[in-house]
């Protein structure tokens, strides 16, 4: 799968509607963030990122600016342990990020049921890629792909979204994202997981309804 993450939600091909602009951008942060520690470049593009104007009873752009903000104070060096100390670990990591650690409860493993639409959509496992294919950093990077193409590819329409969403994210995202929210040892990613809990849930319920 392509690995071309973007800081902001509208450096993306002008021809998407502003909605799927700012959807691809928000799956290419977050599987940025999920996929590797944020270095120094990446702290200070996303922190330099524009706000949004906020809504009563709508999470999203208040995570987002919590985000931004954030991310205009952390510290590379201290964002990458706490990336290890959440995701790595020694023994054990505070949090697994990949589906197979969530959904178990299925006939078919999440990671053969991932690598099965990905080859139907003739998607492929970057070759430098260090994570597995149902890795939530991937996954979101995925969804970037599919919302926003590549040169050379459309997007895939709703329905293909939908359908990789539904299988591949939703029985297990959402969970995963809470839990991090609650790790002790989550600073710079409680804020993460804050706006991929708001974000995801929006996915959810619009794709829902599509």
């Amino acid at each position: 799968m392509t690995n071309t993450p973007s800081t902001s939600p509208n450096a993306l091909d002008p021809q998407l509607t502003d909605e799927d602009q700012a959807r691809a951008g928000y799956y290419a942060i977050l599987g940025r963030l999920f996929t590797a520690a944020p270095d120094a470049a990446f702290l200070q593009a996303l922190g330099g990122a524009p706000a949004l104007a906020e809504v009563p009873d709508q999470p999203l752009p208040q995570a987002w600016n919590r985000l931004v903000e954030a991310s205009r104070v952390m510290d590379a060096d201290a964002a990458a342990q706490e990336y290890t100390d959440l995701f790595i670990g020694v023994g054990k990591a505070e949090c697994n990020l990949h589906a197979s650690y969530w959904v178990r409860d299925t006939a078919r493993r999440p990671l053969v049921a991932v690598r099965d639409d990905l080859a139907r959509l003739g998607i492929s496992r970057a070759s430098h890629s260090t994570v597995y294919e149902d890795h939530l950093g991937a996954l979101c990077e995925t969804m970037r792909f599919l919302v926003a193409g590549v040169p050379g590819r459309d997007p895939a329409p709703i329905a293909v979204q939908k359908s990789f969403f539904e299988s591949n994210i939703g029985p297990w995202a959402l969970i995963c994202v809470g839990s991090i929210g609650k790790c002790a040892v989550a600073n710079y990613y409680a804020r993460v997981a804050e706006f991929g809990s708001a974000f995801l849930a929006i996915e959810r319920d619009s794709l829902a309804i599509d």
